[in-house]
């Protein structure tokens, strides 16, 4: 398997199988046709047309377009037609930074198509041909991807954190990694893809970090996200990313990122140097 394929396995989404979902004349997510006639039955909140679903004009703040929806989610995970609600919110927006227009739960955003937010952590020792990567073991009761490979550090974002208060919280829960080392993880690079699932539409950006971890750190999972953790050479990860498909599915577009970053991946011993790159970042 090539790092290419793994960055096309991510963006298989064909449009036309999709109605656009707009909030205030503004496109926020994809609904496919027979989501479509489930939020038709609620009336007042969604207005389902042939060619689009939007919000009622009728609820004209954030707050009461997050009760309408979230009262809709409800009955819908109730009914079992979408996944039982987490009670964790996301922000529903037209773009990265734009104004939120409503919150919805978790559970419910693949349905829409909404844009979902995560934050990775590339946790590193050394440089060069020596350099290694901490890799997680998933636990084998995670919702998504049970038992497979993750970053060091993971997670979605929420309402009401900032991305970098979002990324200690996460080294904290998943890796018992203190505040102040986690404060020193760069910002470094941001991951785009969106794909077709059982649920609906995967539309995720991902923000990802690095972080040289010092030879005294050993990660430690406190939150019971994660099974075990390992160091790995950065050609064992490597060979694992080409020969396998054991880590998580988008873990690989942001250990490609990486590599490409830190010269572990170059034109020179990387023909589809230049599609990796387009690839990795090819939706607006």
């Amino acid at each position: 398997m090539s790092f290419l394929a793994h960055i096309q396995e991510c963006n298989v989404f064909a449009e036309e199988r999709f109605r656009p979902f707009l909030v205030e004349g503004r496109q926020v997510g994809w609904i496919r046709p027979e989501m479509a006639l489930r939020l038709a039955a609620f009336r007042g909140v969604f207005d389902v047309e042939n060619d689009q679903i939007s919000l009622s004009l009728g609820l004209q703040t954030p707050e009461t377009r997050s009760r309408a929806v979230g009262l809709a989610m409800q009955a819908l995970a109730e009914q079992g037609v979408i996944p039982p609600l987490r009670n964790e919110f996301y922000p529903v927006v037209s773009a990265w930074g734009a104004p939120e227009l409503l919150r919805i739960d978790r559970a419910a955003v693949h349905a829409l198509g909404i844009l979902a937010v995560g934050v990775h952590l590339n946790g590193y020792v050394g440089h060069g041909p020596d350099q290694k990567l901490w890799i997680a073991r998933r636990a084998k009761d995670k919702a998504v991807a049970p038992g497979k490979l993750d970053h060091l550090v993971a997670g979605g974002q929420p309402v009401d954190l900032g991305l970098m208060e979002n990324l200690i919280k996460e080294c904290a829960e998943e890796a018992d990694m203190s505040a102040v080392l986690a404060k020193t993880a760069r910002a470094c690079s941001a991951v785009r893809y969106r794909f077709e699932n059982e649920q609906g539409l995967r539309n995720d950006l991902i923000f990802c970090y690095d972080l040289e971890c010092p030879d005294s750190f050993l990660p430690r999972n406190t939150d019971g996200e994660v099974e075990s953790f390992e160091l790995w050479p950065i050609a064992r990860v490597r060979e694992t990313i080409l020969n396998s498909r054991d880590f998580k599915f988008n873990v690989p577009l942001v250990m490609i990122d990486f590599m490409i970053r830190h010269g572990q991946i170059t034109p020179e011993n990387e023909p589809d140097y230049l599609k990796l790159i387009e690839g990795l970042r090819r939706i607006p």
